[in-house]
Parts: C-alpha cells; structure tokens; sequence
C-alpha cells in the first residue's frame, strides 16, 4: 500500500516564512522602484529593514538568484538582475519531458500554448514584415529544405525560421517567450525522435506558411501554423502509448 509523506509542521512553517520573506524582497524592489541592473541594498541593511538574520535572508537570496530576480556578483555586491528566462525554461522542460514518462499531458499543454501564440498573432506580423523580412524568412526556409533534403536536422534553421516570423511585431517579451518555448519544444522533440520523412515534410509545412505570409493571407497562415503543431502532438500520443 502506497503511503503519503507527511511534512513536519515546523519545517512547513519554515518554508512558509521564507516564501514571505521572497515576496517581502521583491516589494522591496519595487518600493524603490530599481530597475533591471540597479544595486541593492546590503545583506545588513535588507536583515535591518526586513528583520531577519543573516542565515535566513541568504537562504531567500539564493531562491531569488535561482528565480532570476536578482543577480549576485561576487566582490561587487547584488543586482537587480536583467531579464532572463532561463529559469522558466529549465523549470518547463522538466515538466514536459517529465510527463513524457506518464501521460504526457503537461507536454502536450506546451505544444497547445505555442501553438495558439503563434496561430493567434501571425495575421499582425504579415501587415509589419518588410521586403527585407520576407527575404530572411525565405532564407531559413532555403536552408530547411537543402537540409531536409541531405536527411540533416535543421534545429536552428527552424527556430529563426519562426523568430523571424515574429520579429516585425517588435515585442521583446513575445520574443522572450518564444525562445522559452522553443528551448522546451526542442527538448521534448528530441525525447520523441524525428525520422528523414518527418524533415522533408516539415519543412514543406514552413514553405506553405512562408507562401501565406508573402500573399498577405492571414487566414490561411493562422491555420497551417495551427495545423503545423498536429504533428509534434501525434508523436507525443505515439511516444507515452510504447512507454
């Protein structure tokens, strides 16, 4: 019979407190309305301010440095840390390769988020694109093909192929997003395995979505992009079912 940890109370508690003692740094943050790079106060004025010890706020500290909140450097103090997205990346790829050994719903839930972001916003991004955007697009296209035809994986064809999709919007945290996104998609793709008929028609798929975009046909894009994810997912029910 299958028998439950139970986490003792003080440890609990312990743990509560210092998830309120995180939150109490970030409002401090934005009480002082520091920006990404900005220093932050001391370990003994935050310990002062906060009311805690040492042992306890570095404890927070370093949830907060794995978070990407803030940024220590060593011999120079504490930072306000820039955008990064690492974290999350890291955080979803586990989940998601790690539902592969069950279900593989949480998998499948990243492929269904990607694939509404991208069939969702691809009609505004055909009214921005240049000529110059076109011809890149095009680019990571050719190059899909000539690998796809040598039975080559085109890994960072593709993901330019989509950045560059997106990139007229100008919107950094879309951008941000998608890379997190696609880090994770790649993981999970490679868990699953890719055959030389998956790569030819894949990248057949990026032509057609490229054709949509240069004729300016938003409707017809949105749905090859949203068709473009049934593959990945087919797999995803394929992988979980052997295993």
């Amino acid at each position: 019979m299958a028998t439950s940890t139970i986490v003792p109370r003080a440890r609990f508690s312990a743990q509560v407190r210092l998830r309120a003692l995180q939150a109490d740094i970030m409002e401090l943050i934005l009480d002082r309305d520091l920006d990404a790079g900005d220093p932050m106060p001391t370990e003994s004025e935050l310990s002062e301010v906060l009311g805690v010890g040492r042992n306890t706020l570095r404890e927070s500290l370093k949830v907060l440095q794995a978070l990407g909140v803030i940024e220590i450097r060593h011999g120079f103090g504490m930072f306000v840390a820039p955008s990064n997205f690492d974290a999350l990346a890291d955080g979803l790829t586990f989940r998601g390769r790690l539902s592969l050994r069950h279900e593989g719903l949480e998998a499948l839930q990243l492929v269904d988020i990607r694939q509404a972001l991208e069939s969702g916003l691809i009609g505004g991004c055909i009214g921005q694109a240049t000529e110059a955007d076109l011809a890149r697009i095009e680019q990571a296209v050719v190059k899909m093909e000539t690998l796809a035809g040598r039975g080559e994986t085109f890994t960072e064809a593709d993901a330019e192929f989509h950045r560059l999709l997106f990139e007229p919007l100008g919107n950094d945290l879309l951008m941000n997003l998608m890379s997190v996104f696609w880090k994770v998609y790649r993981k999970i793709h490679l868990e699953i395995g890719v055959t030389t008929t998956d790569l030819v028609m894949t990248a057949a798929q990026h032509r057609a979505i490229y054709d949509a975009v240069v004729a300016e046909d938003a409707a017809t894009a949105s749905e090859l992009l949203s068709r473009h994810f049934d593959g990945i997912r087919h797999k995803i029910h394929e992988f979980v079912a052997k295993n």
